[in-house]
């Protein structure tokens, strides 16, 4: 037997719904990157979803408000980032207004097709923007994965209530 939703405490689609929802739904977390005309720029993401394996391509969601959408919305290509639980503190910067998300001590490198390559992350992507998408007030980000290393050592860094947490055995 399943239980039936109450009815009675049902609430009307809102932006605070859906986040409250949302909060419920843990996300592994990726870091997104591209170069940009004043230098790199990057965000944390937990919207990543493979789309297809032939091409091999993704999707992520970005703010269009977002500081890094700019850069986003003309970069030919942007490097995918999966973080490990080790990384809670990289997680936070990219995902804070106004960090230095590039500056010590986040080690990093320009990588192929001029993208910023973070350091020690599990994987990694570079891919080729095939598309931008309108959905509300973001963009969804069509891409197809060009070259990558998935060789990265640990585990997954996971987004849930509200904060970055690690899985438990």
């Amino acid at each position: 037997m399943t239980a039936s939703p109450d009815l009675g405490t049902a609430r009307l689609a809102s932006p605070d719904l859906l986040r409250s929802v949302f909060r419920r739904h843990a996300a592994g977390v990726a870091v997104i990157t591209a170069p940009g005309a004043s230098g790199p720029v990057g965000f944390t993401a937990t919207s990543l979803t493979s789309v297809s394996a032939e091409p091999p391509m993704l999707s992520f969601g970005v703010g269009t408000g977002a500081s890094s959408w700019p850069a986003i919305s003309g970069a030919e290509h942007v490097g995918v980032h999966l973080l490990g639980e080790h990384q809670q503190e990289l997680a936070a910067t990219f995902a804070r207004s106004g960090a230095d998300r590039f500056a010590a001590p986040t080690a990093w490198r320009e990588g192929p097709e001029g993208v910023p390559v973070l350091d020690d992350v599990l994987a990694w992507l570079v891919c080729r923007v095939v598309a931008r998408v309108p959905a509300g007030d973001h963009r969804i980000v069509l891409a197809e994965v060009v070259l990558g290393d998935p060789a990265g050592a640990g585990r997954p860094l996971l987004y849930h209530q509200g904060r970055f947490t690690a899985l438990r055995d």
